[in-house]
């Protein structure tokens, strides 16, 4: 076929493939889904495959994305971090005398929320001890808006000490202290060590000092000052505090919120996109080329070959995939690649695409310009690849963009019940993490619906595309 032929027939596809509406919207949505994974590594960070099987240390555990403030009544803190450049140096190794320093630092917090941070996090400080059996002393300090100065925590610093400070016992212990002159007595008197263990220190500090601070805090909105403050004994010591970060771990954060590990399920499910459309696209190709030569090579070879072959293919397609897909990666769980999974469903899914090729290479072969090659001494191979083939290709190419669902959904439901490839970030994977962890019945709705909602997407644009394609390159569906 001359170039100028193969430019007038996409020509023509193009303009009949306009008329349809919704596969230029399919377009569009595939265009923004490849878009989406090439772009994977700058949308979001480009390690995010090597580490998410690891935990996501200094991000907040399974909170909801930062707009579910738009529909709830009481807002939630979001999720910060603050680094050297954000904190206020007010000393640094300031020598007090017999040997010791002094370094400090403060930081503000404008709380504007109903909930405030889970968490305060400090973490980095660059401490290097000449004798390690003599620690640094670290202090920290928080000022209230109503005028309150809470001495939060006074203990050891030592090289790579983190402070998570409504986990630390000690502050716990300050804060319920501080808040006891505000509480009811009874109160205290019939909660005693309970009421203490059970109070969130993070919502006490931010709360409104008035009774019922420990049973029912209420936030108090304003500024908070924080005050780091670090002492010295030994000469030698050193203090760095260019490394230091402090993480306010909030009630939400980002675009999807983060799960059990807190990962950021937004990373989670950009770099989804790559895998599906890898799955999908690569099944489909493979799937339709093998069914098509397979059911054209039968066609034409005809007689006992032709018999023989069908019987293989009907063999083979009365094979239940989905439940020998599943004895398969229960066999090898945890050792599952991606492409083992691939590989397994080429191997399942093209007998259906075969028997639909074979009905129409029968009705081609019998067409006068095959039998006319036929006479002038053609071979086989050029006769399926020159005259048959071309004639299917049609077929190919709205069967290849229905049968990409198919095969994301099967890789989400492997992944889904666990038996996928445990190292590679899907979204059928999330979707087990999340089943796993009860996310459901617990009320994380944004660890389940969005990736529900991604493979929905997916399956949704490459059916829209295969329609279109059918509509258009099969005569019989063409509209008048």
């Amino acid at each position: 076929m001359r170039w100028v032929d193969v430019k007038e027939s996409l020509k023509d596809f193009w303009l009949e493939f306009r008329r349809q509406k919704g596969g230029l919207f399919g377009l569009a949505l595939l265009f923004l889904l490849i878009l989406t994974a090439l772009a994977a590594p700058y949308i979001t960070e480009p390690d995010i495959p090597q580490k998410w099987t690891q935990y996501w240390e200094g991000n907040p555990v399974t909170v909801p994305p930062v707009w579910y403030n738009y529909f709830t009544t009481k807002e939630l803190a979001p999720h910060e971090v603050l680094t050297a450049n954000d904190l206020k140096i007010t000393a640094n190794g300031q020598d007090i005398g017999g040997g010791m320093k002094y370094c400090s630092f403060e930081f503000t917090y404008e709380n504007n929320y109903d909930i405030p941070p889970s968490d305060i996090i400090i973490k980095d400080i660059g401490v290097k001890l000449a004798n390690i059996n003599s620690p640094a002393q670290i202090v920290v300090t928080v000022m209230r808006p109503d005028g309150n100065k809470i001495e939060l925590l006074n203990t050891d610093l030592r090289e790579g000490s983190i402070y998570q400070l409504a986990k630390d016992g000690k502050v716990k212990a300050a804060v319920f202290q501080w808040a006891s002159q505000f509480e009811n007595p009874e109160t205290i008197a019939e909660g005693g060590e309970t009421l203490k263990n059970t109070m969130d220190t993070m919502k006490v500090i931010f709360a409104k000092a008035q009774e019922g601070i420990l049973t029912n805090p209420e936030a108090l909105e304003g500024t908070y000052t924080f005050q780091v403050e670090i002492f010295t004994f030994t000469e030698g010591d050193q203090i760095d505090l260019s490394t230091t970060q402090v993480i306010l771990s909030g009630r939400t954060y980002g675009l999807m919120g983060t799960d059990y590990k807190a990962r950021d399920l937004w990373a989670g499910l950009v770099w989804g996109t790559r895998v599906s459309l890898t799955v999908g696209v690569t099944v489909a190709v493979l799937t339709v080329l093998i069914g098509i030569f397979y059911g054209v090579t039968s066609a034409y070879l005809g007689g006992w070959k032709d018999e023989f072959m069908q019987r293989v293919n009907e063999f083979w397609a009365s094979i239940p995939t989905l439940p020998i897909l599943i004895l398969l990666g229960a066999a090898f769980k945890g050792h599952v690649s991606l492409w083992t999974i691939v590989f397994l469903m080429v191997a399942f899914y093209w007998t259906g695409i075969a028997k639909v090729a074979r009905s129409m290479a029968l009705q081609i072969k019998e067409q006068t310009y095959v039998e006319a090659a036929i006479a002038l001494g053609a071979g086989t191979g050029r006769i399926i690849f020159k005259h048959i083939m071309p004639q299917i290709m049609p077929y190919a190419f709205a069967a290849m963009a229905l049968n990409v669902p198919g095969a994301v959904l099967t890789e989400a439901s492997l992944s889904f019940l666990g038996l996928g490839d445990p190292t590679a970030v899907t979204w059928g994977q999330i979707l087990y993490d999340a089943q796993t962890q009860s996310a459901t019945i617990n009320g994380y709705w944004w660890w389940v619906i969005p990736p529900g909602l991604a493979i929905t997407l997916v399956a949704f644009t490459f059916v829209l595309i295969g329609i279109s394609l059918d509509r258009v390159l099969n005569p019989r569906l063409k509209r008048l």
